[in-house]
């Protein structure tokens, strides 16, 4: 099978991709129970910021001697990603994921791409088929499950703004799709990776010193190891795959591979944390899941001129 250029001196095959894509499934997913354990003893914008930094440290190690700095057309994509996804996202999804179970989380978490297609559409002037307009509603009809006014406790002030903190999050995130898709790279997106985790760190540490002052943290050995996972797995291992799966498999493949993350996600919560999987949280997920393989897989439209 025919290797696949990524980076300077750096080739992959598409089976060898394949498995990296099941390995960011693995991460991704195994980590939203893992970060709610972390919120028993560390704050959630620390327990980012620190998670944020083993990874950084961890990326630097992995990506050594094609580090460069970024050239300054490269400079918006690098605050992007850094800013939007890597802290905004990240902080935003842990400050909800304090009051929301580890399993609804990660659904609400990527309900990104619902986002993102009616954003294209006003923002870049992508064209917005009818199978994309079906899949956002398949998708928003699953959030209808999950905040059904009939069972959804709208008087519980804390779980109303850690939900409307994951959700606020996964727009962030689109955001940050958007502008990646607009941006014009100037360098391998392989060699922004660095750059993109140490802003994110520096950002996340400073954001935690402000409002929730200096850490205190009960140190034990359990939250040393869910640290380095988190950072390893979720930051370093996590990005840097994927970072090879998006140069090496066709986007459409990825998309739909990484509808795996928020059903390896409620699994884990249900097996690790023993979160009840109840069938509107399933129902919600298959209909969110639908919408955005549908809307993932429409052939694009023609943009409307002017």
């Amino acid at each position: 099978m025919k290797p696949v250029s990524l980076a300077p001196n750096v080739t992959l095959r598409r089976s060898h991709a394949v498995v990296l894509l099941a390995l960011v499934i693995f991460s991704w997913g195994s980590t939203w129970p893992v970060n709610k354990l972390m919120l028993h003893d560390v704050t959630p914008i620390w327990a980012c910021a620190l998670r944020t930094g083993i990874g950084t440290l961890a990326l630097l190690l992995l990506l050594r001697g094609r580090l460069r700095l970024p050239q300054r057309g490269d400079l918006p994509v690098v605050f992007s990603i850094g800013l939007l996804h890597m802290s905004a996202f990240a902080m935003l999804a842990n400050i909800g994921l304090q009051h929301v179970s580890a399993g609804r989380s990660v659904v609400l978490a990527y309900t990104t791409p619902l986002w993102v297609g009616p954003g294209a559409r006003w923002l870049l002037g992508e064209g917005f088929t009818w199978q994309r307009a079906a899949g956002c509603a398949l998708g928003l009809s699953g959030l209808l499950f999950i905040f059904n006014p009939l069972t959804f406790d709208w008087n519980n002030s804390q779980a109303v703004y850690g939900n409307a903190m994951i959700l606020l999050a996964a727009m962030f995130w689109a955001a940050s799709i958007l502008y990646v898709r607009a941006h014009k790279w100037l360098a391998d997106p392989f060699g922004l990776l660095f750059w993109q985790a140490l802003l994110a760190t520096c950002v996340l540490s400073a954001c935690a010193l402000y409002l929730e002052g200096w850490p205190q943290i009960n140190w034990h050995w359990e939250l040393v190891l869910q640290m380095l996972y988190s950072g390893l797995f979720g930051i370093a291992l996590a990005y840097w795959a994927i970072t090879l799966v998006n140069r090496a498999l066709p986007a459409m493949t990825t998309a739909l591979g990484l509808l795996g993350v928020p059903i390896f996600g409620i699994t884990c919560s249900a097996l690790f944390l023993g979160e009840r999987l109840g069938w509107p949280l399933l129902a919600a997920m298959a209909l969110i899941v639908g919408g955005i393989a549908l809307g993932t897989f429409s052939r694009p439209a023609v943009p409307r001129a002017g």
